[in-house]
Protein backbone atom coordinates (compact mmCIF):
# COMPACT_ATOMS: atom_id res chain seq x y z
CA UNK A 1 0.00 0.00 0.00
CA UNK A 2 2.87 2.53 0.57
CA UNK A 3 4.73 1.88 -2.92
CA UNK A 4 1.19 2.70 -3.88
CA UNK A 5 0.47 5.96 -2.24
CA UNK A 6 4.38 6.95 -2.79
CA UNK A 7 3.48 6.43 -6.69
CA UNK A 8 0.15 8.23 -6.10
CA UNK A 9 1.98 11.23 -4.64
CA UNK A 10 4.93 11.26 -7.40
CA UNK A 11 2.20 11.36 -9.97
CA UNK A 12 0.27 14.02 -8.57
CA UNK A 13 3.90 16.21 -7.89
CA UNK A 14 5.01 15.40 -11.36
CA UNK A 15 1.37 16.50 -12.58
CA UNK A 16 1.41 19.92 -10.60
CA UNK A 17 4.79 20.36 -12.40
CA UNK A 18 3.65 20.08 -15.91
CA UNK A 19 0.64 22.05 -15.28
CA UNK A 20 2.55 24.88 -13.06
CA UNK A 21 5.02 24.97 -15.89
CA UNK A 22 7.65 24.52 -13.64
CA UNK A 23 8.71 21.73 -15.48
CA UNK A 24 10.04 24.25 -18.60
CA UNK A 25 13.38 26.24 -17.22
CA UNK A 26 12.48 28.94 -19.21
CA UNK A 27 9.58 29.76 -16.90
CA UNK A 28 11.85 29.39 -13.52
CA UNK A 29 14.89 31.35 -15.31
CA UNK A 30 12.45 34.15 -16.10
CA UNK A 31 11.48 33.52 -11.89
CA UNK A 32 15.67 33.72 -11.47
CA UNK A 33 16.26 36.83 -13.62
CA UNK A 34 15.89 39.67 -11.22
CA UNK A 35 17.12 42.27 -13.50
CA UNK A 36 13.71 41.82 -15.54
CA UNK A 37 11.74 43.09 -12.14
CA UNK A 38 12.92 46.79 -13.51
CA UNK A 39 11.90 46.02 -17.16
CA UNK A 40 8.32 44.70 -16.24
CA UNK A 41 9.04 41.34 -17.14
CA UNK A 42 9.75 39.20 -14.53
CA UNK A 43 7.55 36.31 -13.75
CA UNK A 44 6.38 35.89 -10.15
CA UNK A 45 4.78 32.03 -11.08
CA UNK A 46 7.30 30.29 -8.94
CA UNK A 47 6.76 31.88 -6.24
CA UNK A 48 3.33 31.54 -6.10
CA UNK A 49 3.40 27.98 -7.15
CA UNK A 50 6.28 27.68 -4.01
CA UNK A 51 3.78 29.08 -1.60
CA UNK A 52 1.06 26.75 -2.52
CA UNK A 53 3.50 23.81 -2.03
CA UNK A 54 4.73 25.48 1.62
CA UNK A 55 1.08 26.03 2.66
CA UNK A 56 -0.22 22.15 1.51
CA UNK A 57 2.94 20.84 3.29
CA UNK A 58 2.22 23.10 6.44
CA UNK A 59 -1.32 21.72 6.41
CA UNK A 60 0.46 18.25 6.06
CA UNK A 61 2.52 18.43 8.63
CA UNK A 62 -0.01 19.74 10.73
CA UNK A 63 -2.26 16.87 10.48
CA UNK A 64 0.21 14.50 10.85
CA UNK A 65 2.16 15.43 14.00
CA UNK A 66 -0.94 15.13 15.78
CA UNK A 67 -1.56 11.26 14.59
CA UNK A 68 0.45 8.58 16.99
CA UNK A 69 1.18 6.78 14.25
CA UNK A 70 1.48 7.56 9.69
CA UNK A 71 -1.36 5.84 8.08
CA UNK A 72 0.45 3.60 5.98
CA UNK A 73 2.80 2.36 8.64
CA UNK A 74 6.07 3.28 9.06
CA UNK A 75 7.40 5.97 11.60
CA UNK A 76 7.50 10.00 11.04
CA UNK A 77 10.84 11.57 10.36
CA UNK A 78 12.45 13.31 13.76
CA UNK A 79 12.83 16.88 13.69
CA UNK A 80 15.78 18.66 11.28
CA UNK A 81 19.03 19.43 12.38
CA UNK A 82 19.35 22.59 13.37
CA UNK A 83 22.87 23.42 13.20
CA UNK A 84 24.19 24.72 9.58
CA UNK A 85 27.20 23.56 8.99
CA UNK A 86 29.87 23.61 6.07
CA UNK A 87 28.25 20.48 4.69
CA UNK A 88 24.66 22.20 4.00
CA UNK A 89 25.83 25.34 2.95
CA UNK A 90 27.99 23.90 -0.34
CA UNK A 91 25.56 21.57 -0.54
CA UNK A 92 22.77 24.35 -0.96
CA UNK A 93 25.60 26.91 -2.81
CA UNK A 94 25.98 23.95 -5.69
CA UNK A 95 22.11 23.28 -5.93
CA UNK A 96 21.59 27.01 -6.55
CA UNK A 97 23.88 27.46 -9.14
CA UNK A 98 23.08 24.52 -10.72
CA UNK A 99 18.94 25.42 -10.72
CA UNK A 100 20.43 29.28 -11.77
CA UNK A 101 22.79 28.01 -14.42
CA UNK A 102 20.08 25.43 -16.10
CA UNK A 103 16.66 26.53 -14.48
CA UNK A 104 15.79 22.92 -14.01
CA UNK A 105 16.12 20.84 -10.46
CA UNK A 106 16.29 17.12 -10.39
CA UNK A 107 12.28 16.48 -10.03
CA UNK A 108 10.99 19.11 -12.46
CA UNK A 109 14.06 17.35 -15.03
CA UNK A 110 12.72 13.84 -14.11
CA UNK A 111 8.87 14.98 -14.84
CA UNK A 112 10.13 16.79 -18.34
CA UNK A 113 12.61 13.48 -18.94
CA UNK A 114 10.28 12.81 -22.13
CA UNK A 115 9.30 16.35 -23.11
CA UNK A 116 12.73 18.35 -22.82
CA UNK A 117 14.67 16.20 -25.44
CA UNK A 118 18.61 15.88 -25.62
CA UNK A 119 19.03 18.52 -22.97
CA UNK A 120 17.19 17.23 -20.69
CA UNK A 121 18.54 13.75 -21.11
CA UNK A 122 21.92 15.21 -20.49
CA UNK A 123 20.81 16.91 -17.44
CA UNK A 124 19.35 13.70 -15.83
CA UNK A 125 22.72 12.14 -17.00
CA UNK A 126 25.07 15.01 -15.69
CA UNK A 127 22.65 14.82 -12.29
CA UNK A 128 23.38 11.39 -12.13
CA UNK A 129 26.77 11.43 -12.66
CA UNK A 130 27.46 14.05 -10.01
CA UNK A 131 25.53 11.72 -7.55
CA UNK A 132 27.92 8.93 -7.56
CA UNK A 133 30.36 11.38 -7.15
CA UNK A 134 28.97 12.43 -4.15
CA UNK A 135 28.48 9.43 -3.33
CA UNK A 136 32.34 8.24 -3.32
CA UNK A 137 33.83 11.05 -2.13
CA UNK A 138 31.37 11.43 0.83
CA UNK A 139 32.19 7.30 2.12
CA UNK A 140 35.77 8.45 1.59
CA UNK A 141 35.18 11.60 3.54
CA UNK A 142 33.54 9.67 6.00
CA UNK A 143 35.56 6.52 6.42
CA UNK A 144 39.16 8.68 6.61
CA UNK A 145 40.27 8.94 10.44
CA UNK A 146 39.26 12.71 12.25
Amino acid sequence: MRKIVAFLAGLVFGLGLLISDMANPARVLAFLDVAAIAEGTWDPTLAFVMGGAMAVSALAWLIAYRRSAPVFGGSLPGAPRQSVDARLLGGSALFGAGWGLAGICPGPALTAAGLGGAPMLLFIGAMLVGMVIYNRVDRMLTAAPA
